[in-house]
């Protein structure tokens, strides 16, 4: 395997520097290098520094860097993570590539400066390293064209997205003389140290997320001007509602930057002389004027939106392309967009919507329609199989289902019948086939690959566990409608919740004891862990605020006691529980983890006790693990137990959640031992993992006695630091 240790960052502007950040997340030591500056700065003349300053001739690199410890949302896990990343300058600090594995251009998108870039850089790649550029468009094969064999058969794209740390895709793409080990090796790296979702793309313009993702917004322009629809109305379609992130469409411009989405457009229109949909991507002339009039998304605080102060109060305006003017949003109701607020599974949403009979359902059945359609035609062009233009979209764009599955989820027979009766054209391929996605006999899932004609199994990561493919293939021993037991194999036992927004109610905490007693039974230890879109938002409080509006104070009670109990069956098992959370867990979803043998987190793990905020105190056990935690640790550094209760109170006082799962160690949620996954893909079997080399000497923990309690004197000084008016406390800052 191939060990890749010390990387360099060519380019400190915002992408190179947030991709700096990102390998320093990992816990590898980055080289951050930029150019010399040509002039002084005001600030460095009046210090009297000159151009040969070494302060100075880094300044671009170290004002990158700087950079990163203010940036929201944050690149970092931890600021103290920057001090992995050593910066310098291309002119002086190039014989620094030498001790570096992996080296990364990020310099801007014009080829003669990429290419002249690595005639300075070649000459001091060690042998081996990895060359690798971070272009979002530019041929992979012209950039090679100038370097030496040997160099060339260790370069290719590696296009991350930005930004780097929050966004899962990565799309690699190789050039000719690529050597295809240096893929498979890179791609494993780049999955398993950096979290990232791989696709492999082909050398075609933009690759595959800009290519489709851009296409879907210009053409959704399209339809949107033939229809005379307002930009807040086609927000309103082709965001959650069609299985697509809260940003949208125009939302989703904004946050690019209208000028690059317009350079994406055009570098599309220019390179695909050939492609049937070219004139999509001609720029719309209102377009080109919001950008000379500045109006290029976030980053000019107006774009298709714009925020005002409007008599003290915060309001936002749309764009109205027809007048060039901003009017106040309308949050416009469309029947068959109401529909589907309540439901959850994204394929329901999307045949739903486009089977209405409103003006919404008129313009998703449109976009959808063309947007698939184009999709299905860039096959085998810009990608080998339906598998990578799905998770690039997914990935990249954040849709919640791919283009491949939103046609299964219309049914592909009945999106033919319907588009060739608008008089559309529709590629033969899916006159042929039912579906793009199956599950085998052996629950094993499988695609339709276009090329050979024949489904062929989806590809799982070495060790990947899918908790979808082992639930078909008989490895469910207990269910109910919100949880259940799975079989995960060599003795381990996984509880996953199902429930809406994975809440925890009376059927997850009776399924708890039972997960308990079989894997006691029959097995080695259990996982705590689900693949939905968030671990757990806590427990489920509409069952509460029922039982106190009707001032059912015993069955309130019932709850709390029931909730308790399961909380510690978990912590007094006989053997390991191993709680695996990831994105939201809040509430009773951190309780839960607060109560398992050890922790096995993904690096997006936003924990949280926050019940404070809707007026709750946390009810499962929480607040006493944190309070034993904190006694454990006074006793451990033979310290006064205050400032470590005060430390957990504030936390609870003030609702504080991570902003990663390195941060839940100085919080007090993780201990020593507990681990980070930074691949979701591998977390559950990182788990199992923990929960098997646990199992071998697994001592199950004994009740708490005579636990010295903190006394009055801490909870008086609890009680001046809280306020209460108006039957709130509140923690006094």
């Amino acid at each position: 395997m191939r060990q890749i240790n010390r990387l360099a960052v060519l380019g400190a502007g915002v992408m190179g520097a947030t991709i700096a950040a990102h390998l320093a997340n990992a816990g590898l030591d980055v080289l951050l290098l930029d150019m010399v500056p040509k002039e002084l700065s005001g600030e460095e003349e009046a210090g009297g520094l000159s151009l040969d300053t070494p302060q100075v001739r880094n300044r671009i690199a170290a004002t990158g860097l700087a950079g990163l410890l203010k940036m929201k949302p944050a690149p970092l896990y931890l600021q103290e993570y920057a001090r992995q990343i050593e910066i310098g300058n291309f002119d002086d600090d190039l014989p620094r590539l030498k001790d570096c594995d992996w080296v990364i251009e990020v310099v801007i998108e014009h080829l003669p400066i990429k290419q002249s870039l690595f005639e300075k850089v070649v000459p001091h790649l060690k042998p081996g390293a990895i060359l690798s550029s971070n272009t979002s468009g530019l041929s992979v094969n012209d950039m090679a064209a100038g370097l030496p064999p040997g160099v060339r058969k260790n370069f290719l794209v590696t296009h991350f997205f930005n930004p780097p740390r929050y966004m899962r895709l990565l799309e690699i793409v190789p050039c000719s003389e690529t050597d295809p080990v240096v893929v498979d090796e890179l791609a494993d790296f780049i999955s398993r140290r950096l979290g990232k979702g791989i696709v492999h793309a082909k050398d075609t313009p933009n690759f595959i997320a800009n290519r489709i993702g851009v296409y879907a917004i210009y053409k959704g322009i399209e339809h949107m001007l033939s229809m005379g629809m307002t930009v807040e109305e086609v927000d309103t379609i082709a965001g959650p509602a069609t299985a697509r992130p809260k940003s949208a469409a125009f939302r989703t411009a904004d946050l690019v930057g209208i000028d690059t989405l317009i350079h994406v457009g055009n570098n599309s229109y220019q390179l695909l002389p050939d492609d049937e949909e070219r004139e999509t991507f001609r720029v719309a002339e209102f377009m080109t004027q919001m950008v000379e009039k500045g109006l290029l998304g976030n980053k000019s605080k107006a774009g298709f939106y714009r925020k005002e102060q409007v008599d003290g109060q915060r309001k936002i305006f749309y764009y109205d392309y027809l007048n060039g003017e901003y009017k106040p949003v309308e949050k416009p109701k469309f029947a068959s967009i109401m529909a589907v607020k309540l439901v959850d599974d994204p394929a329901q949403k999307v045949r739903m919507v486009v089977e209405g009979h409103d003006k919404a359902a008129e313009y998703a059945w449109k976009n959808l329609r063309d947007t698939l359609i184009y999709t299905v035609n860039r096959i085998p062009e810009i990608a080998d199989d339906v598998v990578n233009v799905d998770n690039a979209m997914k990935w990249g764009f954040n849709w919640e289902i791919g283009p491949f599955e939103m046609l299964d989820a219309i049914g592909v027979a009945g999106f033919v019948k319907r588009a060739e009766g608008d008089g559309v054209a529709v590629p033969d391929v899916l006159k042929k086939i039912e579906s793009f996605y199956r599950f085998n006999e052996s629950g094993q899932k499988e695609y339709f690959d276009l090329q050979r004609g024949e489904y062929c199994l989806c590809p799982l990561k070495k060790g990947q566990v899918n908790l979808q493919i082992l639930k078909k293939s008989h490895g469910v021993v207990e269910k109910s409608a919100g949880s259940s037991v799975v079989d995960l194999g060599d003795g381990v036992f996984c509880l996953e919740f199902h429930s809406k927004m994975n809440t925890i109610g009376g059927d997850i905490l009776a399924m708890t004891h039972k997960a308990i007693k079989r894997a006691e039974n029959e097995g080695v230890g259990l996982v705590i862990g689900n693949q939905g879109v968030n671990f757990s938002v806590g427990a489920n409080l509409m069952l509460l605020a029922v039982a106190l509006a009707e001032g059912a104070y015993e069955d309130v009670d019932m709850m709390v006691r029931a909730f308790q109990k399961a909380t510690m069956a978990i912590k007094y098992a006989k053997v390991p529980v191993v709680a695996a959370p990831f994105n939201m867990t809040l509430g009773g979803g951190s309780e839960i983890c607060l109560h398992a043998a050890a922790i096995n987190a993904y690096a997006e793990t936003y924990m949280g006790m926050v019940e404070i905020g809707v007026g709750l105190l946390p009810a499962g056990g929480g607040t006493k693990e944190m309070c034993l935690r904190a006694v454990a640790l006074a006793k451990r550094f033979d310290a006064d137990v205050s400032p470590f209760i005060f430390k957990n109170f504030k936390q609870l006082g003030m609702a504080k959640v991570s902003m990663g799962a390195a941060e839940l160690f100085d919080m007090g949620y993780m201990r020593d031992g507990d681990g980070i996954s930074m691949d979701i893909d591998r977390l559950l079997a990182d788990a199992k993992q923990k929960v098997v080399s646990l199992a071998s000497n697994y001592r199950p923990k004994l009740k708490a006695l005579d636990v010295p309690a903190p006394g009055r004197s801490v909870a008086a000084s609890i009680k001046r630091i809280v306020e209460y008016e108006d039957g709130w406390f509140c923690y006094r800052v």
